[in-house]
């Protein structure tokens, strides 16, 4: 049976008018958020929510509040023709893709933080933009009001604020991680990867391998301080400008790992024009 093609929905007033059409049918609503450019990656969150509920919603929205003076939200890639093509193709029945002026009417006068998740890490290389996460899904999953929200866990920071939100503010809603999808040179796909040359994603796949080298580490020992510095050094050394490679306990990134039963290793580094971010998740045993 050919997919029905989803319903493309500007405004808040039409997609809530939608939506609350499906609830009234007896359907369940899951949601998956988006910059647009999408990917694998994408797809596959997709279809994990067209496993979890009747009725998917995908928005597309470049947030502005998420990007520092001198990010890149002018030159992130912008590709709604091409996402609404292949969005025609996967289990997805409604898309939301607003305007900035129809998400912020009145400018940005309320913002949502985590502040115990907000500083570290990514937070403090890129100060307010976790404010800036916060507060453009809390309007989202607002609007759209869903039961499941499917994102990936290679922003694991991101997701660890996000069900910290959805906790403290008491929304009914479940946050489902979804696996990191690779390319088959262990890179992890994003949007951003589109401003790296051939040759910078060849070398950007040292990430992952990174990861793994420490994840081995990490199995034999808690000692794990000069471990990172090589690994660190080592990424200098081919090119990446590292702004952290970090292990942190997995479920809690603000808590040390030592006496976890879930470690996380981190990084982020750049390359080139491109900031490229991944993790790792080791179960530990004491």
């Amino acid at each position: 049976m050919p997919i029905e093609k989803p319903t493309i929905f500007n405004t808040v007033k039409e997609i809530r008018t939608r939506l609350q059409e499906v609830r009234t049918q007896g359907q369940s609503i899951s949601f998956v958020p988006t910059m647009g450019n999408l990917h694998q990656g994408h797809f596959d969150l997709i279809l994990k929510a067209s496993e979890l509920a009747d009725h998917v919603v995908v928005s597309i929205f470049v947030n502005p509040m998420q990007f520092g003076p001198h990010e890149d939200f002018d030159a992130y890639p912008r590709t709604l023709a091409t996402d609404f093509g292949a969005l025609s193709e996967l289990p997805c029945q409604s898309i939301f893709a607003p305007t900035v002026r129809e998400i912020y009417p009145k400018g940005v006068s309320t913002e949502i933080d985590v502040p115990s998740l907000s500083t570290i890490l990514c937070g403090q290389h890129r100060p307010g933009h976790f404010r800036g996460v916060a507060t453009i899904v809390n309007k989202l999953l607002n609007i759209v009001e869903p039961q499941y929200a499917i994102l990936g866990k290679k922003d694991y920071q991101q997701l660890q604020v996000i069900e910290t939100m959805v906790s403290d503010l008491l929304m009914p809603i479940k946050i489902v991680g979804a696996e990191t999808t690779r390319e088959p040179s262990g890179l992890a796909m994003s949007s951003r990867n589109a401003y790296l040359s051939e040759i910078q994603r060849t070398l950007a796949a040292e990430l992952f391998h990174s990861l793994n080298t420490l994840a081995i580490a990490l199995a034999e020992t808690r000692h794990m301080s000069p471990i990172l510095k090589i690994e660190r050094q080592r990424l200098t050394d081919a090119g990446f400008i590292v702004d952290y490679l970090e292990i942190r306990n997995a479920d809690n990134i603000s808590a040390t790992y030592l006496e976890a039963t879930r470690a996380v290793i981190l990084v982020a580094a750049r390359l080139g024009k491109a900031r490229l971010i991944d993790n790792l998740v080791v179960h530990l045993t004491h």
